[in-house]
């Protein structure tokens, strides 16, 4: 078969037909390779390519593991996830892996989720812009990628059934921009859908969120898969738009028999099989490729580069940090050792090579005195480990304490039950700082840990997340000045876990996880209701310093705006600084946070260099999701555009006119009187009548404010009119009224 030649999935006899929605084996598509449609490899892989090989479920083929998701996401840089995802997409090349399941974009509603080293923020904004620099870089070799989990798949517990049951504005405005956004822009080639069900129904069975939202609304042309065993019902989950079932449960009869009946649309059938057909001939010439080699230590390179910057300084007392070159320096903790640097379950990958921190140290000349400090298993401290680290702590001008979750902490598959860190690694810390003030504590944790009991115990304090095989080497290269730390944080730390909104729904009982509050994840809440945290969403600092100024606002059209900002290097030392813009909404209908995130830019600078900057805002950024209108809405008002280094470190605040989209909610018979006395046409329209019909209302100003609350018919009927019928007229009137302005749709 020539590539100018196409297989229609139409012309198929309906076995074939039907074997191509669900794969050969679990890790390849079915293919026809009579037809020159070879099953292509597909597997895991959200920060680096793991090629399962047998049986084993952590063997893979050795690949580079750059920073898990939540390292990433820290550099608030999608010119560094395009770079990153171009190396990915390479080593597929390499192992002939023609999708590579990644990335995962699922919203962190709560800290406690455990897999939220997978994904990438609080923030759909954040999320959406780092995952299509992925994305987009990793297609850019040819070699698709599956967006996932689609969607609201927020949790471990209880995955593969409990349902998230999440109004339509949440849905809209926090789980799904995300991915919309990624679709439109990035356009990925395939996408994954969640094990759980949403509002009641699996998401591999759901026709309004695969084919209503996914392809109607944001005109996805690529295949959406399961994830593996989401599948319940072959013929419902076809008839919804999932084209691909992984692993293969051999139940292709009943697709058959399900269209032969009459039970499945044969048209539906053909559009689900034709996008595995189209997914092979986009995939077939990176595939063709014979003898193609990835540079490995140039992926090597690239790994440490990427680790460099998901790394947020947020404590630096007295500027700690980066170490004197002449002092002597103490490296307590075993994660400076035996590094944690990637996460558990379908993402564990086999490195090329791992570095640790001693071998940072060591490579960089720099002489250390080692002690391990306490073991990452659950036994009991051994006093012995103790003090040997405050033996070597008494000797030393400044302590690095590495500490961490140990592995078996946090996974794919279950949920955490606690924020904290071990008990042990938390005294260790307490009883170095009384021989030693001069602490630097550097974390390794793939979800956020509380930091407020202790952090006074320290002067310095680096969240490194996890930072994947290179991770030890960026570590030292950050401590030691290499290297400029230039992270923020993707999420909030909070003061403590009771302060999460979640606490009281994360993770659901009974088979449903109720999203009780609403719009109001991260931040949204915790600025909203001016919560205090241990550091803000965005925060991170920098060896350099930088000032934020003449910042301009220009409006571009009835609803969009340009943001323009002087960044100015004012230190001796290069860096790079994240600029974010925060939109504060209008007097509302409707409650909305107090601000979100809209745009963002990473900006780097020599010392003394400045840079303009701009930012565009579009309609969509000053939208709610009305649930009476179905549909996104501005309102007519004036915002405050915010601008700042964090969602709490703000530097500028204009004020911004926005026209709003004229949408409106029309009158009918169930609204209440004071919409129609404040409705500009419903208004005189209720005035006549009141007049016409001699309705009496209340003088008094306590039974005036209730009948405001009520049914315009339920008033006039307590007034002895005819409610019912008055008010029907009234309707009529009203929309004969907007018809002549032109505003009836």
């Amino acid at each position: 078969m020539t590539e100018q030649t196409h297989t229609k999935a139409k012309d198929l006899d309906l076995q074939e037909e039907a074997s191509l929605t669900s794969g050969s084996d679990s890790w390849h598509l079915q293919g026809l390779p009579d037809k020159g449609y070879e099953g292509y490899m597909i597997t895991d892989g959200p920060y680096g390519l793991r090629k399962a090989t047998g049986s084993d479920v952590y063997g893979s083929v050795p690949a580079t593991c750059f920073p898990p998701t939540a390292g990433l996401a820290s550099s608030w840089n999608p010119d560094l996830t395009y770079q990153v995802g171009q190396a990915m997409g390479e080593e597929c090349v390499q192992e002939k892996v023609a999708v590579i399941l990644g990335p995962g974009i699922n919203i962190k509603r709560s800290p406690l989720g455990g897999r939220n080293f997978e994904f990438y923020s609080e923030d759909p904004v954040l999320a959406g812009h780092e995952a299509a620099g992925l994305v987009e870089g990793v297609q850019s070799k040819g070699v698709g990628t599956s967006l996932k989990h689609f969607a609201a798949n927020n949790q471990e517990t209880d995955r593969l059934r409990v349902s998230s049951d999440v109004d339509v504005r949440t849905l809209r405005e926090i789980y799904l921009p995300a991915f919309e956004y990624v679709v439109r822009n990035a356009k990925p080639w395939t996408i994954m859908c969640a094990y759980n069900k949403i509002n009641g129904v699996f998401s591999s069975e759901n026709r309004w969120l695969l084919t209503d939202v996914l392809r109607g609304e944001w005109g996805y042309q690529g295949m959406v898969m399961s994830d593996w065993g989401a599948v319940h019902n072959r013929v419902n989950a076809l008839q919804a738009g999932l084209n691909l079932e992984m692993p293969p449960s051999r139940t292709d009869d009943q697709v058959v028999q399900a269209v032969q009946a009459g039970n499945l649309d044969k048209e539906q059938l053909d559009q689900m099989a034709q996008g595995i057909l189209d997914l092979i001939d986009k995939a077939r010439p990176a595939m063709s490729q014979q003898g193609y080699r990835y540079d490995v230590q140039e992926h090597n390179n690239m790994a440490r580069r990427a680790a460099q910057e998901s790394i947020v300084l947020l404590r630096n007392e007295d500027r700690i940090l980066p170490l004197d070159p002449k002092q002597k320096v103490a490296v307590i903790g075993e994660f400076a050792r035996t590094p944690r640097y990637q996460g558990g379950g379908s993402s564990h990958i086999t490195p090329t090579e791992v570095s640790s921190a001693l071998d940072g140290f060591k490579e960089a000349g720099v002489n250390v005195d080692f002690a391990p400090g306490f073991t990452l298993d659950e036994k009991e401290q051994d006093p012995a480990l103790t003090q040997q680290a405050l033996d070597v702590a008494r000797g030393a001008d400044t302590v690095v304490l590495f500490l961490g979750l140990p592995e078996d902490a946090e996974s794919e598959g279950f949920d955490r039950t606690s924020m904290d860190l071990p008990d042990k690694q938390v005294a260790l810390l307490k009883a170095v700082s009384e021989v030693n003030d001069r602490v630097v504590a550097v974390l390794s944790n793939g979800a956020v840990v509380t930091v407020a009991d202790w952090m006074d115990k320290t002067k310095g304090l680096l969240e490194t997340w996890l930072l994947g095989q290179e991770g030890g080497r960026a570590v030292v290269d950050v401590l030691t000045g290499a290297a400029n730390p230039s992270g923020h944080l993707p999420e909030t730390i909070p003061v403590r876990l009771e302060d999460n909104p979640t606490i009281t729904s994360f993770p659901g009982e009974e088979g449903h996880s109720r999203y009780g509050e609403g719009v109001y994840v991260g931040y949204r809440y915790y600025d909203t209701f001016q919560r205090p945290v241990a550091f803000p969403f965005g925060f991170g600092l920098s060896y350099a310093d930088f000032d934020l100024d003449q910042v301009a606002v220009t409006k571009t059209g009835a609803n969009s705006a340009r943001v323009e900002v002087t960044v100015t290097n004012t230190s001796q030392v290069d860096g790079a600084q994240t600029v974010q813009v925060y939109v504060a909404p209008c007097a509302s209908r409707v409650n909305r946070p107090s601000h979100e995130l809209k745009a963002f830019t990473k900006v780097f600078l020599k010392a003394g260099q400045s840079s303009r900057v701009s930012m565009d805002l579009t309609e969509r950024d000053f939208a709610y999701w009305s649930t009476a209108m179905d549909a996104w809405h501005v309102e007519a008002g004036t915002y405050r555009i915010q601008v700042g280094t964090s969602s709490r470190d703000l530097v500028a605040e204009e004020n911004l006119q926005v026209d709003g989209d004229g949408r409106f909610i029309p009158l009918n018979a169930e609204s209440t009187m004071a919409e129609w006395r404040e409705n500009s046409i419903g208004g005189p329209i209720l005035r006549d009548r009141i007049d016409q019909d001699g309705i009496p209302l209340p003088d008094d100003p306590n039974t005036a404010q209730l009948f405001d609350t009520m049914p315009l018919a339920s008033v006039i009927t307590l007034s002895g009119g005819d409610g019912n019928g008055i008010v029907a007229d009234m309707v009529d009137r009203y929309h004969q009224a907007l018809k002549q302005q032109g505003l009836d749709s």
